[in-house]
């Protein structure tokens, strides 16, 4: 599904390319730039003139309210939209690489794994672990989670349950893209980008006050680049371009009166591209033993060279457009924020992949999705803090999506998928935060969350797209059913002095269960009775859960030259929701359970170290230790214990460390270098169904930048080079043992003029 984000890429299950759209990312974990509140913040009451932003210090919204990020007491990491253009991060993915803790990769849609945490399940009926957020407002499906970076104010990641303020889907935490507002002031920019794999980028932005209570902005986004994957086997058409996307988004900020404000933000994308970009597992693994798959690869281009023809052109054209708005009303002891939105997306797709042989066929899909939220702060001076509010949402899915010429794969020439899904959910929530003394405070929140969810529909043996019953079989797909559960979070937060925060919570988190293919015997849709049949206990599976136990410490000196944080913590993590692509009446099909229970426990640790105004350091270190305590998958007879393996996506450490040398000139201008490299210890991503766990061996990634800024930084040039080693690592491997992988090495010129 979609929701109010711009330019955002929409992927089926066999694939997804992200936005390349350039405004970076920044050298280290935390922004080293000063932020100002947007203009229509919500809950916004300011800063205090005591807790002002300074370098590597940003103001936050992570509690719904503002704050600085070292006074906050999450586990947070920050990336200022200056800071983002700054290092030139030019997509959703390359976040990995700057945050403890969280992988985003392409897994057909952006898939989230935040300290181990994460879902599998990218079809119209899954849910993901960790919410994508645009301004606050949720989105819904991973194929519209990849969103272009252009114009954009900041980004927040907070690890680790947020069931409280978030609601359902946040047992992994929270990724939240925030935009630029409207200002009250003229302002203008544009940047262009050329790199390798004939990539192209550009985005430009203009800011006019109409009036001294009307501002309006625009901005718009363009990205053309050549595919990762070499077409070995040479197919019939071209793999190129792997995208082509445009962008556009319009924002007006009233300000009805001085206490009332109105934001309304609508966009507009088209996007086109060849979605082919997995290869095969024996590209870089011997597959003698399945269920041990033995790792042969020297991380070379082989892994990523397409070894067998498609037959067939991969061909995506998808139209979506969205509009939300966001009112924000003072009235004196509250401030009262209404946050609302629709988005309808259209998905007209050739699709291309590869079920053990390589199948093909078209892929029609219609979604949309509204949601509204009101949530009340308190404004009023005194010990006691509170907000409080009510959430709907709303989403709907209608998937057409068939494979041809499958004779010798299903024994009919058309098999198909045509599905409709739906689910609503409907919150109240609040959270109140009490100073026991001045320096020693205690929070304490409660959500309640209904999810309705069904889905009707069909898996189709048929002779032509056109179903026809003479000829052809149908078999039922029929589900429908409500979870509902009660999130809460508890926490204490303590002042030791002016620079140092040390904090401590339990949380919880929810994510709603679902359903698999089939239906319950008896139940019948439009004369259609029962004829793929399931006991309820394989039909449905449960909502899973997380409680989370957490210490942290945000510290800094008093001139700000060294800062640090630190955090522990150990989650008991229930009824994990694992997906398998196995066979269901002889026909592939994707199997959702829950495994028993699984531990997680960690370390994290940032640091920066700013010596003097020239040299500036920043360091990185994670340990992660996440296992199921219960675990058998694979197919009946043939099940493995995975008590005490390594959940997926979970190394067992990562360290990074990077340096940024910035070089004054005497016209004001300045000329900067950076050079930042990252470990990564081996992890291992499951194909459930065989089962089998695939070991990505440790590896490093090293990125360079050297830029040029004009006084008071009119416009900027800068050179890039990224992943220097060339060293091509495996991000997931599907139940039909197709790779997808990282960004090889990509290098480039960026340039950007502001008014």
């Amino acid at each position: 599904m979609q929701a109010t984000i711009l330019g955002k890429r929409f992927r089926l299950a066999a694939g997804a390319s992200a936005m390349a759209i350039v405004m970076g990312a920044t050298p280290a974990s935390v922004a080293a730039q000063t932020v100002t509140l947007p203009a229509a913040a919500p809950n916004a009451a300011p800063v205090a003139s005591d807790q002002l932003a300074t370098a590597d210090d940003i103001v936050v919204t992570a509690t719904r309210t503002t704050s600085l990020a070292s006074k906050t007491p999450v586990a947070l990491t920050a990336i200022s939209g200056e800071a983002l253009r700054t290092a030139g991060v030019t997509d959703t993915t390359e976040l990995g690489a700057q945050v403890p803790n969280i992988s985003l990769d392409r897994n057909g849609g952006l898939q989230i794994t935040i300290r181990g945490v994460t879902s599998t399940d990218n079809t119209e009926k899954g849910d993901p672990s960790a919410a994508f957020m645009l301004d606050g407002i949720y989105i819904a499906r991973a194929q519209a989670q990849e969103v272009a970076f252009f114009d954009l104010n900041r980004i927040e990641v907070l690890r680790g349950p947020q069931g409280t303020l978030y609601g359902r889907n946040t047992t992994a935490g929270v990724v939240n893209v925030i935009t630029n507002k409207p200002v009250d002031h003229f302002e203008a920019a544009a940047n262009a980008m050329v790199g390798n794999f004939n990539t192209y980028q550009a985005d430009a932005m203009v800011n006019v006050p109409v009036s001294d209570t009307l501002a309006v902005r625009g901005s718009a986004a363009y990205t053309r680049r050549d595919n990762y994957v070499i077409d070995g086997a040479h197919s019939r058409d071209s793999l190129n371009p792997f995208k082509d996307d445009v962008s556009a988004r319009l924002q007006a900020l009233w300000h009805i009166t001085p206490e009332i404000n109105l934001l309304v933000r609508g966009d507009y994308s088209t996007l086109h591209s060849n979605d082919a970009f997995y290869t095969r597992a024996t590209q870089a693994f011997d597959l003698t033993d399945p269920r041990n798959p033995i790792y042969i690869s020297d991380g070379g281009k082989k892994i990523r060279t397409l070894d067998y023809s498609f037959g067939q052109r991969s061909d995506a054209r998808f139209h979506t457009w969205g509009i939300n708005s966001e009112l924000n009303w003072d009235f004196g002891p509250m401030t009262m924020t209404y946050l609302g939105s629709y988005r309808d997306f259209e998905r007209r797709e050739h699709y291309v992949g590869n079920f053990g042989i390589p199948v093909h066929g078209p892929l029609d899909g219609d979604y949309w999705q509204t949601s509204h939220e009101v949530r009340f702060a308190s404004n009023w001076t005194g010990p006691l803090k509170l907000q409080f509010g009510g959430y709907y949402f709303k989403e709907q899915a209608d998937i057409r999506f068939y494979l041809t010429d499958t004779e010798n794969f299903v024994g009919t020439p058309v098999f198909g998928f045509p599905q409709l899904a739906k689910a609503q959910s409907f919150a109240g929530f609040g959270q109140a935060t009490y100073s026991i003394t001045p320096e020693l405070r205690l929070t304490g929140g409660v959500r309640y969350s209904q999810d309705d969810k069904s889905r009707h529909g069909a898996t189709v043996f048929q002779q032509t797209l056109q179903f026809n019953p003479a000829t052809d079989t149908a078999l039922l797909n029929l589900a429908s059913r409500k979870f509902h559960k009660t999130t809460w979070r508890a926490g204490l937060d303590y002042d030791l002095n002016s620079r140092t925060l040390l904090y401590g919570s339990v949380s919880t988190g929810y994510k709603a269960g679902g359903f698999n293919d089939g239906c319950l015997a008896g139940a019948s849709y439009r004369g259609q009775t029962c004829n793929q049949i399931r006991t309820a206990d394989a039909l449905y599976y449960a909502p899973e859960t997380l409680t989370a136990y957490e210490v942290g410490v945000k510290t800094h000196t008093a001139d700000n030259t060294f800062r640090i944080n630190g955090s522990a913590f150990y989650y008991d993590y229930n009824n994990l929701q694992l997906s398998q692509s196995t066979l269901c009446n002889g026909a592939p099909c994707q199997v959702t359970q829950n495994a028993a229970k699984a531990r997680i426990k960690g370390i994290e640790l940032e640091s920066i170290v700013v010596p003097t105004s020239r040299n500036r350091f920043d360091f990185t270190f994670t340990y992660l230790d996440g296992t199921y305590r219960s675990y058998k998958p694979g197919p009946a007879g043939k099940t493995v214990d995975y008590s005490g393996r390594s959940l997926d996506r979970a190394p067992r450490y990562t360290t990074s460390a990077g340096y940024t040398y910035t070089y004054p000139l005497e016209d004001g201008g300045s000329i900067s270098a950076s050079a930042r490299t990252k470990l990564t210890a081996s992890y291992v991503m499951t194909n459930f169904g065989t089962p089998s766990q695939f070991r990505q061996p440790t590896f490093t990634r090293t990125d360079l930048t050297l830029g040029y800024n004009a006084p008071s930084d009119r416009w900027y040039v800068q050179a890039f080079a990224r992943n220097l080693e060339n060293y091509i690592a495996i991000t997931s491997v599907d139940g039909n043992n197709n790779l997808a992988t990282g960004d090889p090495r990509t290098f480039g010129v960026r340039a950007g003029v502001r008014f």
